[in-house]
């Protein structure tokens, strides 16, 4: 199988590196940046995001233009962008007939003003309906998938072939793939889990105790739950990979970059500086904002959510967004 994969951060990279590893594949890691592509052939190495993962022999980096012979050799295509360049990605390949998947976590900024964001197969629909598409996602690490560490992963797609396809190509003795249909629940898990992320590394950073985290992801799988039935999710994926192990994973694993906002924003560092220090992106920080105008929008309750957004803004400091969730009147657990 002819794989091509677009955008070289460090989980694209990731999953090129596990994809190149099947027998009979054929890998193809595009870049943006030539320079980046050729110093990555040379090295055989990502080594700007993804330095401890070597590339196997049918691994192969390309970069520059995005050709119409490099999108035509493809059996399988995947976008291994960050969200925000997901619509102008899926532009480019609305004339594909081989199946297109993404890895990317989130909503889609608005845009225009008096919008809401938009899953990514929200955006699909919008500007490449005759694409057969869906996504990949779970709780992974990229390091680790690189690797070769034990990992579990979704393929969500509305068409049989494409979770066939994805399972095909990325199924194996470390990365079990398992299908699934239900693309709103998978996507909602996916981006609702990172701004959950920060929320609970802001509980660490400040030491208030594994109680209190436990709480936190509790209450953030009910929020994330809500929101995601209020848009068409079914309930039960909630408590699957892309759901409950997917939150658990980002909110306390070491390696989350998500978590890592959190625990420098107790620590009284600026937004800006505890992003810049990651050298990563951290969808979260992007996507909180987007997350909590959908739930208002479909009248979600989101209180923990809404917390991570006032922080992020400024409006209230790590200490006064925790006593805020914590004097929140009491209620039914259920709700």
């Amino acid at each position: 199988m002819k794989i091509l994969v677009l955008g070289a951060g460090a989980w694209g990279t990731a999953m090129a590196i596990n994809a190149a590893r099947r027998d009979g594949a054929s890998v193809v890691l595009w870049a943006r940046d030539q320079a980046q592509a050729t110093q990555m052939e040379q090295a055989r190495a990502n080594q700007r995001y993804l330095p401890s993962g070597q590339f196997p022999a049918a691994l192969h980096a390309v970069g520059g233009g995005l050709s119409d012979e490099l999108i035509a050799d493809a059996h399988l295509i995947i976008v291994g962008t960050p969200m925000a360049a997901l619509r102008s990605m899926l532009e480019r390949l609305q004339h594909v007939r081989v199946p297109v998947a993404w890895l990317c976590k989130g909503f889609e900024a608005p845009q225009a003003e008096g919008q809401t964001g938009l899953l990514g197969h929200e955006v699909h629909a919008r500007v490449a309906p005759n694409v057969p598409a869906g996504v990949l996602s779970g709780p992974s690490f990229a390091q680790e998938v690189a690797a070769g560490k034990p990992t579990a992963l979704v393929a969500a797609s509305a068409h049989a072939h494409v979770r066939e396809a994805l399972v095909s190509a990325f199924h194996g003795p470390a990365l079990r793939v398992y299908a699934n249909d239900d693309l709103a629940g998978v996507e909602v898990g996916g981006a609702v889990k990172n701004v959950l992320a920060i929320a609970t590394g802001l509980c660490d950073g400040l030491s208030l105790g594994l109680n209190a985290r436990a709480a936190l992801v509790t209450r953030g799988l009910a929020e994330m739950s809500r929101l995601g039935m209020a848009l068409g999710a079914r309930a039960e994926t909630f408590m699957g990979l892309s759901g409950l192990g997917d939150l658990v994973l980002t909110a306390t694993g070491d390696l989350s970059r998500n978590r890592r906002v959190g625990q420098l924003l107790a620590q009284g560092l600026t937004l800006s500086d505890a992003v810049k220090s990651l050298g990563h992106v951290a969808e979260g920080v992007y996507s909180a904002r987007t997350v909590v105008q959908r739930a208002r929008a479909v009248g979600v309750e989101m209180p923990i959510s809404e917390g991570v957004v006032a922080l992020l803004e400024g409006q209230v400091a790590p200490q006064d967004a925790v006593a805020a969730l914590m004097g929140r009147d009491p209620k039914d657990e259920s709700s």
